[in-house]
């Protein structure tokens, strides 16, 4: 009969504690994430559920771990009496016990998830040009009320008309988004623009209709834009223009990304 070298025991019990700490941290990550609203800034809302799945997961795995660590590893005494009979019972399990990189491998985003807090995409994360194209078109559009249309309803709007922006002149505009904008903008120009997400931040790109304002703004900040559609000159181009009757800074949505 063989016997655990006394190190390796003690290895083997640190792994497993490892183990059902970084199971059960995640799960509550999760649990937390799901109840601050947090959620929404990593993934759209209709994969939710999928974050309830990993939670319960992780959960009950990292629960079944901890009966096994306490089991086996911090016995009662009644249950060491009955052990101190059988040590055979205690030393011909066939431990392979988890390694250290795979440990670290999944504490990473736990650790970083953790320590930088959850805040979702901004102007400071556009990379490029603001898209002033939507990525599909949705004709059903055309029956949410025009002061009712968020900035991906317009721009859906926008591809629909064939370049007949003539067509939506004086129609009424109630938007929020955050301000952006590029060094060739025109003097009085800006772009309030959203992200949209199809399934995470991976995914996430930066969409935003042209404004024309008088005032001043500053870049990032989240605003309400009221005014009428103005056909004009955009990046060179003809396109259609929010011109801005009132600019008033609000707070970020609870949900900043609109969802195709």
């Amino acid at each position: 009969m063989e016997h655990d070298h006394p190190h390796d025991h003690r290895r083997e019990v640190i792994v497993l504690c490892v183990k059902t700490a970084l199971l059960i941290g995640l799960g509550l990550y999760f649990v937390a994430n799901i109840v601050s609203g947090n959620l929404t800034n990593y993934i759209n809302v209709r994969f939710s559920w999928l974050s309830y799945v990993a939670a319960a997961l992780f959960l009950l795995i990292g629960g079944y771990s901890l009966y096994h660590l306490i089991d086996e590893h911090f016995p009662s005494p009644k249950r060491k009496n009955d052990e101190a009979h059988d040590h055979e019972h205690h030393h011909d399990h066939d431990h392979n016990p988890v390694s250290w990189g795979a440990l670290m491998i999944v504490a990473v985003p736990l650790v970083l998830g953790t320590l930088i807090p959850s805040r979702p995409l901004g102007a400071e994360s556009v990379d490029g040009n603001v898209s002033i194209t939507a990525a599909s078109v949705d004709t059903m559009v055309f029956q949410i009320e025009p002061s009712r249309r968020n900035v991906l309803d317009w721009l859906r709007v926008f591809n629909s008309s064939e370049n007949d922006y003539a067509s939506l002149n004086g129609q009424p505009v109630d938007v929020i988004g955050f301000v952006y904008i590029e060094p060739n903008f025109g003097e009085q120009q800006f772009m309030v623009a959203r992200f949209t997400m199809s399934c995470c931040t991976a995914d996430a790109n930066a969409i935003g209709m042209p404004v024309e304002w008088q005032g001043a703004v500053n870049q990032g900040e989240w605003v309400r834009v009221k005014g009428v559609i103005e056909t004009g000159d955009f990046r060179g181009e003809p396109a259609p223009l929010l011109r801005a009757e009132s600019v008033e800074v609000v707070a970020q949505p609870d949900h900043p990304y609109l969802y195709p």
